[in-house]
């Protein structure tokens, strides 16, 4: 499966753990991939980055985590701007549908409540490992 990440599901991934941490585990490897843009991955940087998040990582553990991101990802660069929430949100559904993702997992009740986005369905984190964990 093609999976992209919301930003909030990557930041639990790299600041507590569990089941985000579990599930970029799973799109680590060759069976998934882990679709990302550069506007997710601006938009990581510049969350990562902010005093709230530094609280729990160093600038070191930002970069490996940051690093390992863009080891495994596969690179789209959406051609068409998607305006539906009208902020960042929108780069996630833009990478979705430009990579032919499969699968958007967030947190974000606002994205949820779409339940897909052209082909793609959009799942919970525990929704996405029943998934992937399946196959």
């Amino acid at each position: 499966m093609r999976v992209v990440l919301d930003i909030n599901v990557l930041i639990s991934a790299l600041i507590r753990g569990g089941k985000p941490r579990r599930l970029l585990g799973i799109l680590s490897g060759r069976e998934h991939v882990l679709v990302v843009s550069e506007s997710i991955i601006a938009e990581l940087s510049r969350v990562s980055a902010d005093e709230k998040i530094k609280r729990y990582m160093d600038d070191g553990d930002i970069a490996v985590f940051l690093g390992t991101i863009l080891s495994v990802a596969a690179f789209v660069k959406p051609k068409s701007a998607v305006k539906i929430f009208g902020n960042p949100d929108d780069d996630i559904l833009a990478a979705a549908n430009e990579g032919n993702a499969d699968l958007i997992v967030t947190g974000d009740k606002h994205i949820l409540e779409l339940g897909d986005f052209e082909r793609t369905k959009i799942v919970t984190v525990a929704k996405a490992l029943s998934m992937l964990e399946r196959k």
